[in-house]
């Protein structure tokens, strides 16, 4: 039997692990596109057909004195609110699914296996995560730019807020980053505790304390507007910060609760009043703000994740 000769110069082809990582987690990948289509299919529903149903009745139904919602109007708030719910819950959805799937192939030893065979540590981790995160990217962007189509072209005058926290996501560039960040937490949540359960919990956990810090911070990201006057006089659909009393040399001070005594207020060197607050112009500062904090802070957890991985496995 003749052996066959084998070139020492010639290097093995490295395993493609994007291959690899679509056929593991396809199931997750089909879920995640169902999910994507849901939600647009929902908000482009409530822009379309669903927007012009609840318009009808939103001016057969409703006067100055009140308004009694019916089932179409009802449906166009619910496809909207639903879908930006839907929006806030995939970083979390995110954070426990990488969190579990690294923990589970860490706990089973099948990581070893693939660095056996060409596939470095880093190159692994660093696959496992960049697809995903390029798909889940690519859906939400979709999402985002539907949710802004239709509360930008909003036809019934309901108390939509920018200001509000789920709209506030859902509408910018928060809704894409903050994937990313769960992406990361996931990595070194699935490291820190090699069990599925434990650490998905983990990542959901360190998620939501990302998530409220930044929420708790938002408003103080960018200076606020102010207006001052007889009274507390601010534009309608702002996001409400201090307010208090203008003493005659200009100067800010808690509000000594005159209401309409004269004496009180000379007593007090009360001219008028102060608020401050955040019009809706603020909406991209703001915004762009914190994508940038969050962006800062997945890279310094993605970070930590491939430093704790490339020390377990030296």
């Amino acid at each position: 039997m003749t052996a066959l000769a084998v070139d020492p110069t010639v290097r093995p082809r490295p395993a493609r692990m994007w291959r690899t990582v679509l056929r593991l987690h396809r199931a997750a990948l089909i879920g995640w596109a169902v999910l994507v289509a849901a939600v647009s299919g929902a908000l482009l529903w409530a822009y379309g057909p669903g927007a012009s149903a609840a318009r009808a009745d939103w001016q057969r139904r409703c006067t100055a004195h009140g308004c009694d919602w019916s089932s179409a109007i009802s449906l166009y708030h619910t496809a909207y609110t639903a879908a930006e719910a839907m929006i806030g819950w995939v970083p979390y959805l995110v954070a426990a699914w990488a969190g579990a799937v690294l923990a589970r192939e860490l706990e089973r030893g099948t990581t070893r296996l693939a660095w056996t065979q060409g596939v470095s540590p880093t190159r692994w981790l660093a696959t496992t995560l960049a697809l995903p995160a390029v798909l889940v990217t690519a859906g939400s962007t979709v999402m985002v730019l539907l949710h802004r189509l239709l509360f930008d072209a909003h036809k019934v005058p309901m108390s939509w807020n920018w200001w509000n926290d789920e709209t506030f996501t859902a509408n910018g560039t928060l809704a894409v980053v903050y994937p990313l960040l769960g992406f990361a937490v996931g990595a070194l949540a699935g490291q820190l505790q090699r069990h599925t359960l434990t650490a998905a919990g983990l990542a959901i956990a360190v998620m939501g304390l990302a998530r409220t810090t930044l929420a708790f911070a938002r408003p103080y990201l960018w200076p606020w507007a102010t207006s001052t006057g007889a009274d507390y006089e601010t534009p309608r659909n702002v996001l409400y910060g201090e307010g208090g009393a203008v003493t005659s040399t200009g100067a800010h001070i808690a509000d000594p609760m005159c209401r309409d005594s004269t004496a009180c207020l000379k007593a007090h060197d009360v001219t008028g009043f102060y608020s401050e607050y955040h019009p809706a112009s603020h909406f991209w500062p703001l915004q762009l703000v914190e994508t940038g904090i969050t962006l800062a802070l997945t890279a310094l957890v993605l970070a930590a994740a491939f430093t704790l991985l490339r020390r377990r496995t030296a």
